[in-house]
């Protein structure tokens, strides 16, 4: 477990929680995106998200940190590994595959602790693991070939503080655990 950036006051704190991608896999991405995804705002911060907790007070940071701590401990290790691209109404997403459910379940535990939190409201769809990795506003439709890069396993988790900038959102690690640490 480590920390990362600071928070102070009783400001509203803007939350996610993700699987963090290692350092190779991300400058593939980031290689690959800038070869083939000609339109849109590519994004610097390349992770697998977990859950987005919105604006949060900080008096329930702990509660959220502990879940992650918890069930990150109990995660068997996995790999993934890239699907296909896939287009929203306003993102670029690598989808990635999760053969042994790993991932997926720790999605499901920690929206399950989250909202007994009472600090995560379910999506409408079931979680997909996937790398955002583009935002824009007209749906360019691109059909990149898939990024040259190998199943991964994720090097960690984090709790992001995601801080509003008039580029785009900035992330910061508030603080990133191991994955399996807790299993034998």
């Amino acid at each position: 477990m480590s920390g990362g950036a600071t928070v102070e006051g009783d400001a509203p704190l803007r939350l996610f929680l993700a699987l963090e991608l290692p350092d190779d896999v991300a400058a593939a991405l980031h290689t690959w995106g800038e070869r083939h995804l000609r339109r849109g705002r590519h994004l610097e911060s390349l992770h697998v998200t977990l859950a987005f907790l919105g604006a949060q007070p900080r008096a329930v940071l702990d509660g959220i940190l502990g879940a992650l701590r918890e069930e990150a401990r109990a995660t068997e290790p996995f790999t993934l590994g890239a699907v296909r691209y896939r287009e929203t109404r306003s993102v670029g997403m690598l989808v990635l595959d999760d053969p042994s459910g790993a991932a997926t379940g720790l999605a499901e535990r920690l929206h399950a602790r989250l909202r007994a939190l009472h600090v995560y409201e379910p999506e409408r769809h079931r979680w997909l693991p996937h790398v955002t990795v583009l935002r824009f506003r007209e749906q360019p439709k691109l059909d990149p070939p898939l990024p040259e890069i190998p199943r991964f396993a994720p090097s960690g988790a984090a709790a992001f503080l995601s801080r509003l900038h008039p580029s785009g959102a900035r992330y910061e690690v508030l603080e990133s655990c191991s994955l399996g640490a807790g299993v034998e």
